[in-house]
C-alpha cells in the first residue's frame, strides 16, 4: 500500500471546533467517495495544543491505497475534483502540503481507545544521501525510539523516491507517527533515559532546524 498525508492550517478567522467538526463531517462524506480508496484518517490537533499558540498544523489526513497506479486513477476522478474544491471551504490553502509515503511500522502495539497521536514532520540532514537517510532512520534510529516504554506504536512514513525525481523536493523527508495513552505519559516519556537516547541520535541523520510537530487525537472516517 502507499498512503498520502496532507496537512494544513484552517482558514483564517474560522473557529477550531467548527473547522474540525466540518472536516470529520461534510468533508468527510465527500473523501470517503473516493474510488479506490483504503483507508482514511483524519488527526485534528488536541483543543489543549492552542492554550500554548497556534500549533505548526490544525490537522493531517492519510489516505492509503493499494498502490500508485490506483492512486493516480483517484487524483484524476471526478470524485477527488469535488474534495479539493471542498477544501476552500475550511482550509487556508497557502498552507496545505502533501507527500506520498511508504509506512515502515517500527512498534506494532495496538492504538489506545481514546489516545493521543504525535505527529513529527521530517527533514533530513544536509549532505546525507536519501538511501543513507531512510536506512538510519529505520533500523538505527526506529529502533532506539522503540524502547520508549510508553509508546503503544510508532510508525516511520518515508516520502516516496519518485516526489525527488527531476529535483523536485517534498515538503519533508518523512512522517514520523507515534501513539500514547495520554498526554500524561508522551510528557512522561520526555524524563526517561530512552527519550533522552532517541533525541541525542536525531543529530546523525536529521536538519538542524527544530521539526514541527503536532498532538492529535485520531478519527478513523474509512477502515
Amino acid at each position: 500500500m502507499i498512503k498520502m498525508i496532507s496537512f494544513a492550517k484552517r482558514k483564517q478567522g474560522m473557529p477550531v471546533d467548527e473547522f474540525q467538526n466540518y472536516w470529520i463531517s461534510a468533508h468527510a462524506l465527500k473523501v470517503k467517495g473516493y474510488p479506490g480508496l483504503r483507508k482514511y484518517a483524519v488527526s485534528l490537533t488536541l483543543q489543549s495544543g492552542y492554550g500554548r499558540g497556534e500549533p505548526a498544523y490544525d490537522g493531517v489526513a492519510e489516505l492509503w491505497f493499494d498502490d500508485l497506479n490506483d492512486f493516480e486513477k483517484t487524483r484524476h476522478s471526478s470524485e477527488f475534483a469535488a474534495g479539493v474544491q471542498d477544501l476552500h471551504n475550511f482550509i487556508d490553502m497557502n498552507t496545505r502540503g502533501m507527500i506520498l509515503v511508504d509506512d515502515h511500522i517500527i512498534k506494532d502495539g495496538q492504538v489506545p481507545e481514546n489516545g493521543v497521536k504525535n505527529i513529527e514532520f521530517v527533514t533530513q540532514k544536509p549532505g546525507m544521501t536519501r538511501e543513507a537517510f531512510k536506512r538510519y532512520w529505520r533500523e538505527v534510529h526506529g529502533p532506539l525510539a522503540a524502547k520508549i516504554p510508553v509508546i503503544e506504536k510508532y510508525v516511520q512514513s518515508h516520502s516516496r523516491e519518485e516526489l525527488y525525481k527531476n529535483g523536485g523536493q517534498p515538503a519533508f523527508d518523512g512522517v514520523a507517527i507515534t501513539w500514547f495513552n495520554s498526554t500524561k505519559e508522551m510528557r512522561t516519556s520526555a524524563s526517561l533515559p530512552e527519550y533522552a537516547a532517541t533525541r541525542e541520535d536525531e543529530a546523525n541523520f536529521l536538519g538542524p532546524t527544530e521539526l514541527p510537530f503536532i498532538i492529535t487525537r485520531e478519527h478513523i472516517i474509512v477502515s
